[in-house]
């Protein structure tokens, strides 16, 4: 782990912010020459912010895709993606070549912690708050990927160099405790005429930020259905209730909303990587990634009406591919298989996923949350009615997905989708929530089916061996050269033979 990085690191990434996003990063500082100690909080929180939402868009997300059954590749990209398609857990890791989802977690986490410490000293409880409720969803989300990891001895410098591993689910029950007092930081936080515009998700609303912080918490306790925890889960659930801003409801949406513009460095970059950059040309990632052929079956088996918002027709059809594929065939030519559909594929009007190049990057969408509640509901942790979540779910879904409201009716009269009909209701639920992340939020997808097994997602053909499946990733080789010693003492370390604490 970096534990080491300074505040030069910090100064980096505002620098960054400045140039990317500078209708909101813009202060009276000189950007060229940023000191940590005269950048105001205002700038310091958009640009950690922004790089959480990138990170899950693009790195966490593009990776859950693969692995939660979203993607494949057509046969011109078959040598591309070859770590994510044989579950290569070595390649993942390499420092130089890898995926440094642990580097840029925890440099995320020490943002969080400089603008905490500052905001507390200057009585800034917004600001601290809001670092806190991010730190426990960032902490949680490198628990989902690693397992144990250092909590109370990380982000403090050279005090601890080699940093106190700790177990998964300590490390869940003092994020969710993080995400309590960060919750009641905020609803206690005075007036800040900053915080309106510093805050370029929910613009300083004290409500959606309780409601979100106890989303993220929802999602912990959920994703402990099969862990025989119930009486923590219930006493968390309680803990919720009696705070009483509830949850994130229809269409309200944890969005990042910085300002992009279609200019190099502004543009909203799930749409630079995966459609069209700044010229317009098309990216390799729209050339060569395709949906698998088991999503589009599931799509197809439901007549439903996002998949031809999402993708494009071929010949009339639309056709996917097989993830691992190790052979390439015509039958899954780039012509021959449905890419993403955008704008310019559909009349110049916003499409499901891609919408304009301005469009907000989405952290958590109501969709997620509502079917968050459905599961809950079911499982009798929490009042309400689960059908009526899991419709609500499926609205705000297409609502996303630019589906017309009247859609709805005919869809969820069908057998294979009414509530009532659902002889497995838990499964219906996680389905429909399945369907609702498609390439939005990939990496809970994967988590849904490690803990499961829903939907029956295929293996890919790439796999080491017919039953392997990916279940967690190693621990990366900068944290062996720095914190062997630590990392060693967590036990196995491969990723389709060790699980994560909750997946039992």
């Amino acid at each position: 782990m970096k534990r080491n990085l300074s505040i030069y690191l910090f100064a980096a990434l505002i620098s960054i912010g400045f140039s990317s996003c500078e209708k909101f990063l813009d202060v009276n500082d000189d950007p060229n020459n940023p000191v940590n100690q005269n950048l105001p909080l205002s700038a310091k929180l958009p640009a950690a912010l922004l790089s959480t939402v990138n990170q899950e868009a693009i790195q966490l997300n593009q990776l859950g895709s693969f692995w939660g059954g979203y993607w494949g590749t057509n046969s011109e990209g078959i040598n591309q993606y070859f770590k994510e398609k044989t579950y290569d857990g070595p390649s993942i890791r390499h420092q130089r070549d890898g995926i440094p989802i642990w580097e840029n977690g925890f440099q995320n986490l020490l943002y969080y912690q400089l603008i905490k410490e500052q905001g507390q000293a200057e009585g800034a409880g917004y600001y601290s708050g809001i670092s806190k409720i991010m730190q426990g969803w960032t902490f949680l989300r490198l628990v989902d990927i690693y397992n144990n990891i250092p909590f109370d001895d990380a982000l403090q410098g050279t005090k601890f160099p080699t940093p106190r591993y700790e177990g998964g689910q300590v490390v869940y029950q003092k994020s969710i405790n993080l995400i309590t007092d960060g919750i009641n930081e905020v609803k206690a936080a005075g007036t800040d005429a900053t915080i309106a515009r510093a805050d370029i998700i929910f613009n300083g609303s004290k409500q959606l930020w309780a409601k979100f912080g106890n989303t993220i918490k929802l999602r912990a306790l959920i994703r402990q259905s099969q862990t025989n925890n119930q009486a923590y889960i219930a006493a968390e659930i309680q803990k919720i209730q009696a705070e009483g801003s509830g949850y994130l409801e229809l269409n309200q949406n944890a969005t990042l909303k910085p300002g992009y513009e279609n200019t190099a460095g502004k543009i909203n970059p799930f749409w630079e990587t995966y459609y069209r950059n700044v010229q317009g040309a098309t990216t390799a990632a729209y050339d060569n990634l395709r949906p698998t052929s088991f999503l589009i079956d599931q799509y197809k088996m439901r007549n439903d009406p996002r998949m031809a918002k999402i993708y494009q027709a071929v010949a009339g059809d639309y056709k996917g591919v097989l993830f691992g594929n190790p052979t390439a065939s015509a039958e899954y030519n780039r012509a021959a298989t449905s890419a993403l559909r955008g704008p310019q594929e559909n009349g110049n009007a916003a499409a499901g996923l891609l919408k304009s190049a301005l469009q907000p990057l989405v952290l958590m969408g109501s969709f997620e949350s509502l079917f968050l509640q459905a599961e809950a509901a079911q499982r009798g942790w929490i009042a309400g009615s689960a059908k009526t979540f899991y419709e609500q779910g499926i609205q705000a879904s297409f609502t996303y997905n630019e589906v017309p409201t009247a859609s709805f009716a005919a869809y969820n009269a069908q057998p294979s989708v009414d509530f009532d009909q659902a002889t497995d209701k838990i499964s219906a639920i996680i389905t429909q929530k399945w369907l609702s992340l498609n390439s939005i939020n990939g990496i809970e997808a994967w988590s849904d089916y490690r803990r499961l097994g829903l939907p029956a997602i295929p293996n890919s053909l790439g796999a080491p061996s017919p039953a392997a499946r990916p279940l967690r990733l190693m621990y990366p080789e900068s944290e062996r050269q720095t914190n062997n010693a630590e990392a060693s003492r967590q036990g196995g370390d491969q990723v389709t033979v060790d699980k994560v604490w909750w997946n039992n």
